[in-house]
């Protein structure tokens, strides 16, 4: 029989605690931490999100249930639900988010050779936001219409994986396409965004650099072709053309030709079209892309169905920007441990199985292998898996 260690404590040995000590010490503050440490409020905030707590009391009442094994959890200090509404309000979020970033750089190298469905080797990235709903009474400093306060989650995910490579958290009244002035253009690689990035002179900068991108043009932009290429229409594909933006605006914003890509969508019953500034690849290639770019929005709504992050524990700006930091770090680890693991299960199953099994003296290896177990949590169809 396993008396080893829990589980909780096996999956937090995955977690580089050297640079999360680093990255304290960067953000030091005058709050006090001997009685409740930064570790001991992400460890807290990281039970939380994988035992699916709805509130501080919450968190308080099943930890304190288990008050003997907080120790064998890494937990030092005293549970409270004032400590850690303290902790989340008072301590600086960019901790977590330096942090999240750090497991991020991790978890990318894990999934660098991953297939996402297209034959390129490129890298290539999925860009687009979410928007949070929150009260105005509640969060006033999140204002985002007349009469709604909202928050933004701007995030640009890679497919070899679904891991989120850049991810910034605003107020509402920030734009979406603002959010490409944040991000450094690399070289080579393709970034797939839909009709609310596109902004010309910001896209002219991504080709300036040597980058590719495939975004889809509003309705009303006024372009003209130059020449058609041939396409085998048994594709789904329409039409293959080199254009020239033909704009007052547009004509200034981006002086070089564009290549515009037609097809049709039978699953949907659509005819999409397509700019990108790739005269290389084939047309089929450039619509197989674009459809990868619903892998951001699976990333959203997984997010929002399985993380903690609609019902928040705090009602300041620093509170609510540490738990949905927490979040995404618990969501990389967990696709860490994943990986390192070699668990053939989905991330929803393994979160389903954690939820119940964390104060568990089971090996984690042999709980996430074990294939009853697995069976016992597949989801049913009409739920969202990443990482299958």
């Amino acid at each position: 029989m396993f008396t080893g260690r829990l589980v909780f404590a096996q999956l937090m040995d995955f977690l580089p605690l050297h640079t999360f000590r680093r990255y304290v010490a960067r953000y030091a503050s005058n709050y006090p931490t001997k009685t409740f440490s930064h570790l001991d409020q992400y460890l807290c905030m990281a039970f939380a999100q994988l035992t699916f707590r709805e509130s501080l009391r919450d968190i308080e009442v099943c930890l304190r249930a288990h008050e003997s094994k907080l120790y064998h959890l890494g937990i030092r200090g005293h549970v409270a639900r004032s400590n850690l509404a303290d902790a989340n309000e008072k301590r600086d979020w960019r901790i977590y988010r330096d942090f999240a970033n750090a497991l991020i750089v991790e978890a990318r190298r894990l999934y660098a050779d991953d297939d996402f469905g297209v034959d390129l080797e490129n890298t290539v990235y999925a860009l687009d936001t979410t928007t949070i709903d929150l009260s105005l009474k509640v969060f006033p400093w999140a204002h985002f219409r007349k009469t709604k306060a909202a928050v933004k989650m701007h995030t640009q995910i890679d497919l070899r994986g679904n891991i989120p490579s850049f991810i910034h958290v605003s107020d509402g009244k920030l734009h979406e396409v603002n959010v490409l002035d944040l991000i450094t253009p690399e070289p080579g690689s393709f970034t797939i965004m839909d009709r609310g990035f596109l902004d010309f002179t910001r896209l002219y900068r991504l080709t300036q650099a040597g980058a590719f991108f495939v975004i889809r043009p509003k309705s009303n932009t006024l372009f003209h072709r130059v020449y058609s290429r041939p396409i085998d229409k048994s594709t789904g594909l329409r039409s293959d053309q080199t254009v020239r933006l033909t704009g007052k605006k547009s004509v200034g914003d981006y002086p070089q030709y564009l290549r515009c890509i037609s097809s049709y969508d039978e699953e949907n019953n659509k005819f999409l079209k397509f700019f990108t500034n790739n005269f290389e690849l084939p047309p089929l290639t450039i619509a197989q892309l674009y459809k990868c770019r619903w892998q951001v929005e699976l990333f959203f709504k997984w997010i929002k169905q399985h993380l903690r992050i609609k019902a928040f524990f705090g009602t300041n700006e620093n509170a609510v920007k540490t738990q949905i930091w927490i979040a995404i770090s618990v969501y990389v680890l967990v696709a860490i441990v994943k990986k390192r693991l070699g668990v053939e299960a989905s991330l929803y199953t393994i979160l389903q199985i954690l939820s119940l099994t964390l104060f568990e003296k089971i090996p984690l290896d042999q709980l996430l292998n074990d294939k009853a177990l697995q069976n016992l949590n597949q989801p049913s169809s009409n739920q969202l898996n990443l990482f299958d």
